[in-house]
């Protein structure tokens, strides 16, 4: 059962003719199908996403890519950290990146709930678990610190961790807790770890940073006058800020860092039931879960996690950034009247002013200054 707003999905007319769950307005409302393959580059995996058949179908898994792209064992000299790797596309993505044969480091809120996710993973000796809790400023930088203790380079940096819609709250830094999760932990982690970044970057493989964004960015953009949205908070407008916040960090790096060899790029993941959706209500979960087509365009969180998977290591990304991907390609714009199963990004989800005013407020938030970049 897809989440509201995260769900990839491919579906056909008939799912427009039947009565729909009932979504916040600013997602964009159902009306009569239209042609839904968006994607701007060609795929080896459109088919298969043309024509969806529920979790297990045709559509790609992690593994599939790396199999694919022919990377089983051949990354053994390369260093990648994931967060988020407790559960969902965070384990997936976790297992996949390890079968490349690159040292891994895997962060978890909790190390013993990380240690039960990832047994099969640290079995194998190439895996580090790290503390690291994204609403909270200093454990960040305590994670940073560890990484940086055991590796001086990286080569991936996957930004999948994130909480989704959950009741008003203030981190103990006084942030937003969904703008402070899932834009400024990630933003931090990134700054503390950028020479890390630049130090593993090479001609052969730039390095990467691949931000997990999701199509509810499309709820709305960022309240510069009110990040923290103590005037007008739902749980939608928080998660759709902090997920364009994690477009608008991922094209601002490649605009500041790309020619430096680190590059970074955004995407919305598959539509899968994971932990992630704990905040949301249940009769909207039914709901989806009870409409077949929906239940067609569902994927298991290791097809899911695919298109973070390629980002971070597919060959047609060497180099690039600042786009931003779907179903294993890169995505276009959405076009009038989309409705909410619909691909592709809003208007505003490509602003280098608003990019860049973002980078400098995140910077002050957190304590840097431009004199650290």
């Amino acid at each position: 059962m897809p989440t509201c707003i995260r769900p990839s999905l491919r579906l056909n007319c008939r799912l427009f003719q039947r009565r729909l769950p009932q979504f916040p307005s600013h997602f964009g409302r159902p009306k009569p199908c239209r042609v839904l393959l968006r994607a701007m580059a060609s795929s080896r995996y459109a088919a298969a996403f043309a024509s969806p058949n529920g979790p297990g179908d045709a559509r790609p898994t992690t593994l599939d890519v790396i199999r694919h792209e022919g990377l089983e064992g051949q990354l053994k000299d390369k260093v990648m950290l994931v967060t988020g790797c407790s559960s969902g596309l965070g384990i997936e993505t976790a297992r996949a990146l390890s079968a490349t044969g690159a040292r891994l480091f895997c962060t978890a809120r909790s190390i013993k709930k990380g240690e039960e996710a990832l047994a099969d993973v640290l079995e194998l000796g190439r895996v580090d678990l790290l503390e690291l809790q994204l609403d909270s400023l200093n454990s960040v930088r305590t994670c940073a610190r560890d990484f940086l203790s055991k590796s001086k380079t990286l080569n991936v940096l996957v930004c999948n961790a994130g909480i989704m819609m959950p009741p008003y709250a203030k981190t103990a830094d006084g942030f937003e807790s969904q703008f402070a999760t899932n834009h400024l932990g990630h933003f931090l982690l990134f700054n503390l770890l950028k020479e890390a970044l630049f130090a593993g970057s090479s001609s052969s493989f730039g390095s990467r940073v691949v931000v997990v964004a999701s199509m509810g960015h499309r709820g709305g953009g960022i309240r510069f006058d009110d990040i923290n949205l103590e005037n007008d908070y739902t749980p939608s407008k928080g998660y759709a800020q902090s997920k364009t916040a994690n477009i608008y960090m991922a094209n601002e790096i490649e605009r500041r860092y790309g020619a430096r060899g680190v590059h970074a790029l955004s995407l919305h993941p598959g539509g899968i039931a994971t932990g992630l959706q704990i905040h949301m209500d249940p009769n909207l979960k039914e709901r989806w879960a009870s409409n077949p087509d929906v239940v067609k365009g569902t994927m298991s969180p290791a097809q899911g996690a695919a298109t973070q998977v390629l980002a971070a290591v597919g060959n047609e990304f060497e180099g690039k950034g600042a786009k931003y991907l779907e179903q294993c390609s890169e995505s276009g714009p959405v076009e009038a009247g989309y409705t909410v199963m619909d691909t592709g990004y809003e208007t505003w989800a490509f602003d280098k002013d608003k990019e860049q005013k973002l980078w400098i407020e995140s910077l002050k938030m957190v304590g840097l200054n431009e004199q650290d970049e």
